[in-house]
C-alpha cells in the first residue's frame, strides 16, 4: 500500500542517518574513525578534553603499532600543554625509531618546539645545526625542493629556501638567549639574505640593540616601519618595531654628545679653548646654557 514504509526499510533509513551522524561527529571533532586505541586517545584529547587519558591511550597506540607517527607527536603535544616537557622529550628520543622515515622532520620540529619550551638552548642549537647540515648536503626534503607542511589543520608548500631562513632564524634566536648577540646577528643576516622577513628583522634590530649600535637597529626598525619586508604591514610586526624604535630612542644618548664620540685629539683642544672663552664671557655659570654644561662635562672626562 501507498504510504506505508516497511520496517526493512525504515531501519536502514535510521541506519544511514547514523551513520550520517556519526561522520558528521568526526568532522567537527576532528576525531579519526575506529575503534583503536590511537582513536580513544584522540577522543579522549578533542572530546572528553582528559589529556591524562588521552597519554594513556597514545602510549597504547604507540606499543600497539596503531599510527605511531601521529600516536607519537601528538602525545608529546598533550604532555607539552600539561607541563610534562621532559616526559615528553625522552618518550621521543626513546620511540622515534618506530616511526616512519618521512616523520623524522615534523619528529625534529616537535623536539626543538619542546627544548625551547624548557630552555634546553644547547641541544636546541645542536637539533638546528644538524638539520641545517642535512639541507646542505641535499638530504633534507627527500632530495625534493619543496615539501607540504600543515599549519593550524591547512596545508601549504614551503621551499628549501623558507625552511633554511627558518631554521637560520631560530638558530639565531637560541643564540640570543645564551646571550651571543655577535652569532646572533650574523645568523639573523644570514637567514634575511635567503628570505627576509619583518619577524626577523626585528629580531635583528633587537641584537644591535644589546650590542648598543642604536644608529643601525634604527635603520632596520625604519625599514621595517616603511614596510621593506614581508609582512611589514601586520599589525604585530608594526607594534613591535614601533617598541624596538622607542627602545632605541630611550638608550641613544643626545646628538649633540653623540657627535663629540667621534672627536680627534684636536678637536678636543679647541673645545677646551672653546670652554676657556665661554668662562671668560659667561655671567655667571648658572645662567649658561644646558648644552654647555654637557659639552662642559664632556671635556672634562675626555681629558682624564
Amino acid at each position: 500500500m501507498e504510504g506505508i514504509i516497511s520496517p526493512m526499510k525504515s531501519a536502514s533509513k535510521k541506519g544511514k542517518e547514523k551513520e550520517k551522524e556519526k561522520d558528521f561527529f568526526h568532522v567537527i571533532h576532528k576525531v579519526p574513525s575506529g575503534d583503536g586505541p590511537y582513536v580513544k586517545a584522540k577522543h579522549a584529547q578533542l572530546v572528553d578534553k582528559d589529556p591524562e587519558a588521552a597519554i594513556v591511550w597514545f602510549w597504547k597506540a604507540i606499543n600497539a603499532g596503531d599510527r605511531v607517527d601521529s600516536a607519537l607527536k601528538d602525545m608529546a603535544g598533550v604532555m607539552k600543554q600539561i607541563d610534562r616537557t621532559e616526559e615528553a622529550i625522552e618518550a621521543i628520543k626513546s620511540f622515534r625509531g618506530r616511526c616512519s622515515k618521512n616523520a623524522q622532520g615534523s619528529l625534529d620540529n616537535v623536539l626543538l618546539d619542546l627544548y625551547k619550551k624548557c630552555g634546553r638552548v644547547e641541544e636546541q642549537i645542536d637539533l638546528l645545526r644538524r638539520k641545517l647540515r642535512l639541507i646542505y648536503l641535499g638530504e633534507a626534503f627527500n632530495g625534493k625542493s619543496t615539501k607540504t607542511a600543515r599549519s593550524h589543520g591547512k596545508k601549504f608548500q614551503v621551499t628549501i629556501q623558507q625552511e633554511t631562513s627558518r631554521l637560520l632564524g631560530n638558530l639565531a634566536w637560541a643564540y640570543m638567549q645564551k646571550s651571543n648577540y655577535m652569532a646572533a646577528e650574523v645568523v639573523y643576516r644570514k637567514a634575511q639574505m635567503i628570505d627576509a622577513d619583518s619577524n626577523k628583522a626585528c629580531n635583528l634590530a633587537l641584537c644591535l640593540i644589546k650590542q648598543a649600535r642604536y644608529e643601525e637597529a634604527r635603520s632596520v626598525i625604519e625599514h621595517i616601519l616603511q614596510g621593506q619586508f614581508p609582512g611589514s604591514k601586520d599589525t604585530k610586526a608594526m607594534k613591535r618595531a614601533q617598541e624596538l624604535l622607542m627602545e632605541v630612542e630611550s638608550r641613544e644618548p643626545p646628538k649633540e654628545l653623540t657627535n663629540l664620540l667621534a672627536l680627534s685629539l684636536e678637536d678636543v683642544d679647541f673645545l677646551k679653548g672653546l670652554e676657556q672663552a665661554i668662562n671668560d664671557w659667561a655671567p655667571s655659570r648658572s645662567k649658561r646654557l644646558p648644552i654647555f654644561e654637557e659639552i662642559s662635562s664632556f671635556i672634562d672626562q675626555l681629558a682624564c
